[in-house]
């Protein structure tokens, strides 16, 4: 029985491919399935392959990284999507988060980092290389987010605790033996947090915990 993450590799760049698949290659967790070379050959390709996460670039002909990622959403919402870019601007993660995209990893981490972020978003977390992550939150401030009720005030004591599990890349299954509940108490638990914060992607839930200082 084959165990192992099944990745789609999606970049316009044959020698990018190449590449990436070059440093996946060997690792005992994953299986590059397949490659495509635009958001719409990816979605394509992923009703016939399967993937659990779609490795992804922005900057694409045809179907760019933005489109595909909403349309995943959308049609094929068990793929998790990683986005891996050159691109360090802030609007861009802000805007694939949105999307529905579960991680961003700048193209210059080492293969060791670009395997744990696929583990991560795979397992149901989320992941941000250390060089998002900064381009992300460095220059936060209150005038820039929306007003949202502190999670304290919005969400029971239990609510939270699951919200602060999730947003540390939990999957439902850790979080319910880490709580000592159903996986189906966190699965309704994690829809009611989605309903009272009006967050609906797991990367959401994450930048939400991190600017309300839920987790570091």
């Amino acid at each position: 029985m084959n165990n192992k993450i099944k990745v789609l590799l999606v970049d316009d760049h044959p020698l990018v491919l190449d590449g990436i698949n070059a440093r996946l290659e060997g690792e005992e967790s994953l299986d590059v399935v397949g490659m495509a070379h635009d958001g719409k050959q990816a979605l394509e390709q992923a009703e016939k392959l399967q993937p659990d996460v779609v490795l992804m670039d922005i900057s694409m002909p045809v179907m760019n990284g933005f489109e595909a990622t909403e349309l995943f959403r959308q049609q094929q919402p068990q793929v998790r999507v990683l986005i891996l870019s050159m691109h360090d601007d802030r609007e861009y993660i802000l805007k694939l988060i949105k999307c529905g995209a579960s991680g961003y990893v700048l193209k210059d981490v080492s293969s060791g980092e670009l395997i744990t972020a696929i583990e991560t978003v795979f397992r149901g977390g989320t992941y941000f290389s250390s060089g998002a992550s900064q381009t992300l939150f460095s220059e936060l401030n209150k005038e820039q987010l929306p007003e949202l009720p502190a999670a304290e005030e919005a969400l029971t004591k239990r609510e939270n605790d699951v919200l602060k599990l999730l947003a540390e890349g939990n999957s439902n299954k850790e979080i319910a033996r880490e709580l000592n509940i159903s996986v189906r108490t966190v699965e309704t638990h994690r829809q009611n947090i989605k309903a009272k914060l009006d967050i609906h992607t797991a990367a959401g839930l994450a930048r939400y915990a991190i600017e309300h200082n839920i987790i570091d």
